[in-house]
């Protein structure tokens, strides 16, 4: 076990946010924005933001690393931008009123298309072996009959594909 590996979590903290050079075994280096350390392996996972890229990340092995060194401490503007090179693409958030909305039509398609459709709250359930939850997409289905999953999920697809 090295020097890094036997780093707590808190030490490692420190790091998060950061312009480091890592060196590691066979004298290879590495340098990036550190977005987190895994706390089991010791694992610095890096960000560089090349020209006219969005981004990209590395890894490198906890066990491989022999010294870190901090070159720049990242201001808000680089801590955001680490932040969203993470998030999901499109997260957008909806009202109350608008996941009603959208619950109720997808509802009346599926009754309009002869799909046996129920409430359980917030949840609509698709012949009691499928479920869809806010804000009711492809991604919100579940169920443990895949076939029905695959299917449901292809016509919400569409659904979607003709709303305004």
């Amino acid at each position: 076990m090295n020097d890094w590996q036997r780093k707590s979590p808190l030490d490692w903290e420190t790091y998060v946010n950061k312009l480091v050079k890592v060196v590691a075994v066979e004298k290879h280096e590495y340098e990036g924005w550190v977005l987190t350390v895994d706390p089991v392996s010791a694992t610095i996972v890096l960000a560089t933001f090349p020209e006219n890229e969005k981004g990209s990340i590395s890894f490198v092995m906890g066990h491989a690393v022999r010294e870190v060194e901090i070159l720049q401490e990242g201001d808000s503007d680089m801590k955001q931008r680490l932040a969203r090179l993470c998030a999901p693409e499109q997260s957008h958030a909806y009202s109350p009123e608008e996941l009603e909305k959208r619950k109720n039509a997808l509802k009346t398609w599926l009754e309009t298309n002869h799909i046996p459709v129920g409430e359980q709250g917030r949840t609509l359930s698709v012949a009691g072996v499928l479920s869809i939850e806010p804000p009711y997409g492809p991604e919100q289905c579940s169920s443990t009959n895949e076939i029905i999953l695959a299917r449901v999920q292809g016509l919400l697809q569409g659904y979607l594909g003709q709303q305004p």
